[in-house]
């Protein structure tokens, strides 16, 4: 678990202090002995199972053991986190009506806002869960590039991404993602990275539906930072081969088109622990006179991309954060601590960058306000 990722657990669990002090003002004065004590043991058991799931489920030895509770522990905390606010918010408010008859009507309707406030938490994520998360939408992008052939102008490139095949994803799901994607007759087809989520998930099938996609060109690829956890980057790559799919583990292809040169390369998954350091030797993977395109599955090594040449990089791995609440034309999502470009198009420095909210979910099964992507991308000249 990185720094920043314990950063954003921090005021989730400040709340669950929040909730487990004001249920026990509520409940202290009807408790017996016993019950106290149990009371807190259950409270403790409950922390300390929770806490386990969350530290200990990233490594692979315990990660099938606490998927589950892991699961549920990362629903309750997103869920439950804004309810108490709401909660809070409700008791600020009511203590400030006064207690006169007058206000009867008032604190009345207040108390059912207040019912309704905490409950919303709870509703918005079912919705995720159950409505949100299979709302597989097509972005059609333009994507500019500087310098680009003409004979490469309006290529249309299909961007897949995040898949996260397994628990929360079913092989027939992503054949609908798969259909849908074949419908809109791209040239070319990228994966940039996450087949699956962890280890014993199944990568042979995810590979198997990606090889149902149709293109001009044999699908190119990069790995992401779940093949790495789950130790499957070497398996992923041989077994992809099999089926003419192509992981560019530090590598690259020219395609041609017309007279036209488009040069893609892709790099393994770098770490947001290596800032400053990304893209080290990629600038050998760069072709002269050719459009430059580098897959990679941390949008972040975009901060050093243009200045090593690349004219245009396709990107995943934040989900759109997966879970994003928009105020005043602001918006607010994990995703924001580890990287400026979350999700859409960027460009810096006479390059572009693409960011795809991706397919699957991970950690949580739901997405709020940021829908699973199929994405089709058209090159323009910038």
């Amino acid at each position: 678990m990185q720094p920043s990722e314990l950063i954003m657990l921090l005021p989730l669990m400040a709340a669950q202090a929040g909730i487990v002090f004001t249920v026990w003002r509520r409940l202290r004065s009807r408790l017996t002995t016993l019950t106290a004590v149990l009371f807190w043991f259950l409270v403790a058991a409950l922390a300390t199972l929770g806490l386990a799931a969350i530290f200990l489920g990233v490594i692979r030895e315990y990660a099938a053991r606490f998927r589950d509770i892991r699961t549920v522990t990362y629903l309750w905390l997103l869920a439950s986190t804004p309810a108490f606010a709401m909660y809070a918010a409700y008791r600020f408010l009511a203590a400030r009506m006064g207690q006169g008859p007058s206000n009867r009507n008032r604190r009345e309707l207040l108390r059912l806002a207040g019912a309704a406030a905490v409950a919303a938490p709870f509703a918005v994520e079912a919705w995720g869960a159950f409505i949100t998360r299979f709302d597989y939408r097509v972005e059609q992008v333009n994507l500019p590039v500087v310098g680009i052939h003409p004979d490469l102008e309006g290529l249309r490139i299909l961007q897949l991404s995040d898949i996260h095949l397994g628990r929360f994803l079913s092989e027939r799901e992503l054949a609908r993602v798969i259909d849908t994607a074949n419908e809109l007759r791209a040239q070319i087809a990228f994966m940039t990275g996450d087949l699956i989520s962890s280890w014993g998930d199944p990568v042979d099938a995810c590979i198997a539906q990606l090889s149902r996609i149709r293109s001009d060109a044999p699908m190119l690829g990069c790995l992401g930072n779940h093949e790495i956890y789950a130790q499957v980057e070497r398996y992923t790559e041989v077994q992809a081969a099999r089926h003419g799919i192509t992981f560019l583990r530090g590598g690259r292809r020219e395609l041609k088109f017309g007279n036209g040169v488009l040069n893609v390369a892709g790099i393994d998954y770098q770490p947001f622990t290596l800032r400053g350091q990304y893209l080290r030797g990629a600038e050998r993977l760069l072709v002269p006179d050719a459009t430059n395109l580098l897959l990679s599955h941390n949008p972040d090594v975009f901060t050093e991309a243009p200045e090593q040449g690349w004219q245009a990089m396709l990107a995943g791995h934040t989900h759109g954060g997966q879970v994003t609440v928009e105020y005043f034309k602001r918006t607010v999502n994990p995703a924001r601590f580890l990287t400026p470009y979350v999700s859409g198009l960027y460009v810096e420095r006479g390059a572009t960058c693409y960011v795809t909210r991706g397919i699957g979910t991970i950690g949580i099964p739901a997405r709020v306000g940021a829908t699973p992507e199929i994405t089709l991308i058209t090159l323009r000249r910038a």
